[in-house]
């Protein structure tokens, strides 16, 4: 039977799943980001391409080198739940 606290505990699960995914594409080119702005700043060039593209790279090798990760714990965690809602409905 669905509770209150089942259902709740599923969606924070959920909720930290998608932000330990969202952190482990995001950060690296917020950082590659942040040092691109910075070189930019110091040596005052202000090329679109220049901030747009190494954060386009990093943000591709990133999926690329753990995409396995993601996909190993987004599927665990669907069969998760769908053990879960077995033992649920009998």
């Amino acid at each position: 039977m669905f509770t209150l606290e089942s259902i709740s505990d599923q969606m924070g699960s959920a909720i930290q799943l998608v932000l330990l995914i969202s952190a482990v594409i995001i950060l690296p080119g917020l950082v590659v980001g942040l040092c691109v702005s910075i070189f930019q700043a110091a040596t005052q060039i202000n090329e679109q391409t220049l901030s747009f593209l190494p954060r386009l790279v990093v943000t591709l090798v990133v999926l690329i080198v753990a995409g396995k990760w993601i996909l190993v714990k987004l599927i665990d965690f669907t069969e998760l739940l769908f053990h879960q809602a077995g033992a649920i409905t009998g």
